[in-house]
């Protein structure tokens, strides 16, 4: 019965595992087949949103 549980633990982890992985490589590809020249467009809204804010934490460079 154990092994059972673990199988199944096991085979569980694998699927969730691939499936997210799986997700982000297809999500990255799309991007830069289909996005054309707003590929990063939600990245650099944040980046423009964020400019000029204070860092915390951290070491000052």
């Amino acid at each position: 019965m154990i092994e059972y549980f673990m199988d199944f633990t096991i085979v569980a982890i694998l699927v969730i595992g691939i499936t997210a992985v799986m997700g982000v490589l297809t999500n990255g590809i799309g991007e830069k087949l289909f996005g054309g020249k707003k590929g990063s467009e939600s990245f650099d809204k944040s980046a423009s949103m964020q400019a000029g804010w204070k860092s915390i934490g951290g070491k000052k460079k």
